[in-house]
């Protein structure tokens, strides 16, 4: 596997697979007016603009991806999607990772998933994040805020 930043050519492919991944979302939530299944090519092409895009490239084809940008020490990630054909191999985690490396200099990352997502909740948690908030979607849907803290090197702030 191979993972890379996206190209502007990559956006159809990531924003199907999106769509394909958040269905599963919505059949579980009874909800099919999830925000990622209602995104268009144009507003895709506009967040490619100000984010940063990693895709997940399995023998050359296009399985992964996933979105983030900086706002003040926070890093917020966003939209890790991953084919459902290809999902539990490891994809996800290999994205989340590879996404939190891009940015060595933030002090905090956040996410969010929905709150009946297990599989989700789960693999965040594997990788340090913690839920400390949750928001009400829709009236079926509640969102919950994940987020890790970067363990400073031991000689920060030592004052040696």
């Amino acid at each position: 596997m191979k993972i890379n930043r996206a190209e502007r050519g990559d956006l159809a492919r990531i924003l199907a697979i999106q769509k394909e991944a958040f269905r599963e979302e919505a059949v579980r939530y009874g909800d099919f007016s999830l925000p990622p299944l209602l995104e268009t090519y144009e507003e895709i092409a506009s967040e490619f603009e100000s984010k940063v895009f990693l895709k997940a490239e399995l023998e050359g084809f296009l399985v992964g991806a996933v979105r983030a940008q900086v706002t003040g020490a926070t890093c917020l990630i966003g939209r890790l999607v991953v084919d459902p054909r290809f999902q539990s191999r490891g994809i996800g985690s290999a994205l989340l990772l590879q996404v939190e490396s891009v940015f060595p200099e933030v002090e905090r990352f956040e996410l969010f998933t929905g709150d009946q997502s297990e599989g989700n909740i789960r693999l965040y948690e594997r990788h340090g994040y913690v839920g400390f908030r949750k928001e009400v979607l829709s009236a079926r849907a509640t969102l919950i805020y994940m987020q890790k803290m970067r363990a400073l090197p031991e000689s920060a702030g030592s004052g040696c």
